[in-house]
């Protein structure tokens, strides 16, 4: 998204990179939910629940990629009245992100490469990053430079999902949500390249931009290995099959070719 509601023209020259990093994005998404489904890691038999947040997930990059088209071809009046669907989208996106997550603790069927207490902070805490740059983004829409570059750092953090079904997780343990990370921060590098390949200085926001995902990171980490985490997960998981789980242990691999998404039972 390059503006929700601002002056009548708010193109800067770098419409180009946005809406090429939105595909990009997109094209993650697809690739890595395609491949898990090809190769039979994933399965369309998963609660109600997993396919809503599939579907409001999807819909977010669908937006964020229309708006950068909108604004590549100058239909910023379409642009803004889809921004603020956009802007209320962001709560289905954290109610049924942490709804999922909580429900996988509980069900003790967190992916297998991953500390359930781990999981069940980093993935929460990746999507608060996510709404705190996006409203940031908002707040500041009439800096459209601002603007676009905080959206873009956001978006980013979206992308765990996407190429932690790219990588080879199981290989990647115990570091498997680390190396997810580095590849989710390869977009606003690029952004900061990008920046000063065009103009030979590198614009602010991606410096607040980056210093949020990364907070993100440290912040999770403190969580996961305190007692909080501990009592997060003690009260997340108590009465369900999860409370029976090692919160700081890695799980076997499943006996099947199923990762996640697998049915309760």
């Amino acid at each position: 998204m390059a503006t929700i509601a601002g002056s009548p023209r708010m193109a800067v020259g770098d419409e180009g990179f946005f809406l090429r990093g939105a595909i990009a994005m997109a094209l993650v998404i697809v690739a890595g939910f395609s491949t898990q489904l090809a190769m039979g890691r994933s399965t369309f038999a998963s609660p109600p629940l997993v396919h809503a947040h599939a579907i409001v997930f999807m819909g977010w990059i669908t937006i964020y990629v229309t708006q950068n088209v909108l604004v590549a071809t100058d239909r910023i009046a379409l642009h803004r009245r889809l921004g603020w669907i956009a802007a209320g989208w962001i709560v289905l996106m954290l109610v049924l992100g942490i709804a999922v997550t909580v429900a996988m603790a509980r069900r003790g069927q967190v992916p297998f490469f991953f500390k359930p207490l781990h999981f069940l902070v980093f993935d929460p805490m990746s999507l608060f990053a996510f709404a705190g740059l996006t409203v940031a983004a908002i707040v500041m829409r009439r800096r459209t430079e601002w603007h676009r570059r905080l959206h873009f750092c956001g978006t980013s953090l979206l992308m765990g999902p996407g190429f932690g079904r790219l990588l080879p997780m199981p290989l990647l343990q115990p570091w498997a949500f680390e190396a997810t990370f580095a590849a989710v921060m390869i977009f606003p590098i690029v952004g900061v390249l990008s920046d000063l390949r065009r103009s030979g200085r590198v614009h602010p926001a991606w410096q607040w931009g980056i210093a949020t995902m990364i907070g993100s990171l440290v912040l999770t980490q403190a969580i996961t290995y305190s007692p909080v985490g501990d009592a997060i997960y003690r009260a997340v998981t108590a009465g369900s099959p999860g409370a029976a789980v090692a919160p700081l242990e890695f799980a076997p691999p499943p006996v099947g070719p199923l990762i996640t998404g697998r049915p309760a039972g």
